[in-house]
């Protein structure tokens, strides 16, 4: 299955340190990056969640936010004198420093970090608590990957039936090609040279057919096409191999446009190398 790399997902429960959230965000990267917003009391199940990450997604910038809201009542609360105490100290150090410095409120003592003792709540229930959540989190967000996947993926195989068409249109103008050609150049040799035309003729056919034969360019582009298809059919990761084919078209199409030997190659070409950008744009949004 094709996954797209942007997606959004939000899971929610309670845990033993009050209600737990947790949101990831991914958008397009080149490689897998994983940036994480943890509440301080929760830096322990960052590893955790890295892990289980890491594990299902292969490619873009996601970024994973988990927070709680604090149900511990405030009954169940102590002063922690030993950081009270070390907090003192250290605003008698800056008094002495800045002497015009205003002195700490009780809410600033309050909120200092580590104040307030709360009851030591069960690591492993809340671990258990922040795995659950960040499971169904990623299968939320897997889901909506591969929903936009999917469209992905059709929009790039409409264009590549787009440009078979176009391929099936350039084959029989070649020999057309020649064949205006031959007649140009029979006309403008007969007004200049008094004999020995034909020879001459059949010699320039030779050379502008050499020159502006495409049936090796078409043969790669079908080429490609068929292992457009066959990597979007098979699924998984494929955004870089897609992308990669996307340049090896682009190339192709460059070429058959630098030989175009009409105005009806030269827009064939052209329709080619704008279906091929259209590809491109899609496949940037491929995992």
């Amino acid at each position: 299955m094709i996954h797209s790399m942007t997606g959004y997902a939000v899971a929610s429960a309670d845990s033993p340190r009050g209600a737990l959230a947790l949101e990831l965000r991914s958008v397009n990267s080149r490689y897998l990056d994983v940036q994480f917003r943890v509440a301080e009391e929760m830096r322990a199940v960052e590893p955790m969640l890295r892990e289980l990450i890491t594990g299902r997604i292969a490619r873009g910038k996601v970024d994973c936010r988990l927070s709680y809201g604090n149900s511990i009542p405030h009954a169940q609360q102590t002063l922690n004198l030993q950081a009270i105490q070390r907090l003192r100290s250290l605003a008698s150090a800056a008094s002495g420093a800045f002497p015009e410095a205003a002195p700490l409120r009780v809410s600033d003592v309050l909120r200092w970090p580590g104040v307030l003792a709360e009851p030591a709540a069960d690591e492993d229930h809340t671990r258990a608590a922040a795995e659950a959540l960040c499971r169904r989190a990623l299968d939320e967000l897997c889901a909506a990957r591969g929903r936009e996947g999917a469209k992905l993926a059709g929009i790039v195989l409409g264009r590549v039936a787009e440009m078979r068409k176009q391929l099936t249109e350039v084959a029989p103008l070649m020999p057309e090609a020649v064949a205006a050609y031959r007649t140009r150049l029979t006309e403008r040799l007969r007004e200049v040279l008094d004999g020995g035309v034909e020879e001459r003729i059949r010699a320039e056919i030779a050379l502008f057919a050499a020159k502006s034969d495409v049936d090796e360019e078409l043969t790669r582009l079908a080429a490609h096409l068929d292992e457009v298809e066959r990597v979007l059919a098979k699924g998984g990761a494929a955004g870089k191999r897609l992308d990669f084919l996307a340049q090896e078209l682009n190339r192709e199409a460059n070429t058959l446009a630098a030989k175009a030997a009409g105005l009806k190659i030269s827009d064939c070409a052209l329709e080619l190398k704008l279906l091929i950008e259209q590809i491109r744009e899609q496949v940037q949004n491929i995992e």
